[in-house]
């Protein structure tokens, strides 16, 4: 089903990022998505964001609606019509709002999880919890404002984050059926990064060692962005060939 173009305002977005040995990043994605590399590394992580005035495009803003959301993703690239294409795999997303869980895969892309969001913000330090009512998700994060990224981070500059960042607004989703990935595009009008202080991040998937051994997922940034102006287009859906017998 074609989800249709859902205009409206990130009121606030987080993005916790780890930089991750290529293999075993490798491990966590599907047939056709590989690793895509800064400086030799992976990049996977967190986008927390906050929606307002969500709306469908052709119809007028919900007055005084809002949402939590919390999105699992991974930079990817792939091929396709023998290019290389770049974005992200989302394997889960989990949200506060009932209503982005009963429509998730008509009108929101993949399946959403109810789970709960427990924020306090103002405006210059951040702190975050998401506890997933399936207890499959349980995040912290504490950050504040500072102005340079980490000196250990993958990326070189703030620029080269938000060039990255930006350029991977394409998304594919899990869905309830196995190979097959719902496709949203995300475009913004005033796209401007700043980079949070880390003072303390636990995370019940990266933190797992079932997932990754000690040392293959290290915390490398965290980005904020404010008040966006911005569209979710629906792209076609990906259908993974099945897996050689």
């Amino acid at each position: 089903m074609k989800i249709p173009t859902i205009a409206g305002i990130i009121e606030r977005r987080i993005l916790v990022n780890y930089r991750v040995d290529p293999i075993a990043l490798a491990r966590q994605l599907p047939a056709p998505f590989r690793p895509q590399l800064v400086g030799g590394m992976g990049v996977a992580g967190i986008c927390l964001i906050r929606l307002r005035a969500l709306h469908l495009r052709f119809l007028p803003a919900l007055p005084g609606w809002s949402s939590e959301n919390a999105a699992h993703r991974f930079a990817v690239e792939w091929d396709e019509n023998g290019q290389v294409r770049r974005g992200v795999y989302i394997p889960r997303r989990d949200t506060n709002s009932r209503l982005s869980v009963l429509v998730g895969g008509r009108l929101f892309p993949g399946i959403h999880h109810h789970a709960l969001f427990d924020v306090h913000d103002d405006g210059d330090r951040i702190e975050l919890s998401v506890n997933s009512d399936d207890a499959q998700v349980r995040l912290r994060v504490k950050a504040h404002s500072i102005e340079h990224l980490p000196a250990d981070s993958v990326f070189t500059s703030l620029r080269e984050a938000s060039d990255f960042f930006e350029a991977g607004a394409l998304g594919y989703s899990a869905t309830h059926q196995a190979g097959r990935y719902d496709g949203l595009r995300l475009r913004t009008t005033n796209w401007q990064v700043k980079p949070l202080e880390i003072e303390s991040v636990t995370s019940s998937y990266f933190d797992d060692p079932a997932h990754f051994a000690s040392g293959e997922a290290q915390l490398d940034s965290i980005l904020l962005m404010r008040d966006v102006q911005h569209d979710w287009c629906s792209e076609p859906a990906m259908c993974a060939p099945p897996a050689a017998i």
